[in-house]
């Protein structure tokens, strides 16, 4: 059995300056809401044994803080590039990487991507994944390779209060 938490990054810094999109930073909004929904998985006790994240730095600290509440170093974190401005397909790629002996990932990516990507698993259709927001699915297989032809079943859907 496989499980997938699709998480979006938590609420970005829009500020003028910027570099690129790329390298916008979470705010003071994201910081506090990252913590608290890693707080809250962790404390419901969903496993994740690995945290995967596209680059993009709003998307990587989501992941680090995530990570930080259950107590994991931020070099334990895979980094895939396809995940920023990723397609639904680029998911399933990302997700056919992954090791066999991770069975439960958290995988932190962007909109619309991560949206159309997690509508597109089960019946359970979400219009918008809000910032920070965490939809889970599990499935009955060994392999990640077969993640993407799995019949999945819809776990939860979780937004910050």
């Amino acid at each position: 059995m496989k499980t997938l938490l699709l998480v979006r990054h938590a609420k970005s810094s829009h500020s003028l300056g910027m570099a690129s999109d790329f390298d916008r930073p979470l705010n003071d909004r994201g910081f506090r809401e990252a913590s608290e929904m890693g707080k809250k998985l962790f404390k419901s006790k969903t496993s994740i044994d690995q945290f995967v994240s596209s680059p993009a730095l709003r998307a990587k600290t989501t992941a680090e803080l995530f990570a930080d509440e259950y107590d994991r170093k931020m070099k334990e974190i895979f980094f895939i590039p396809a995940l920023y401005n990723a397609a639904p397909e680029d998911f399933s790629d990302a997700i056919r990487s992954i090791k066999d002996s991770f069975h439960h990932i958290a995988l932190f990516s962007h909109n619309p991507g991560i949206t159309d990507f997690a509508s597109s698993l089960t019946r359970t259709q979400i219009t918008q994944m809000p910032t920070c927001s965490v939809f889970a699915v599990t499935a009955e297989i060994d392999s990640w390779k077969d993640f993407a032809s799995a019949e999945k079943r819809f776990l939860f859907f979780l937004k910050p209060e």
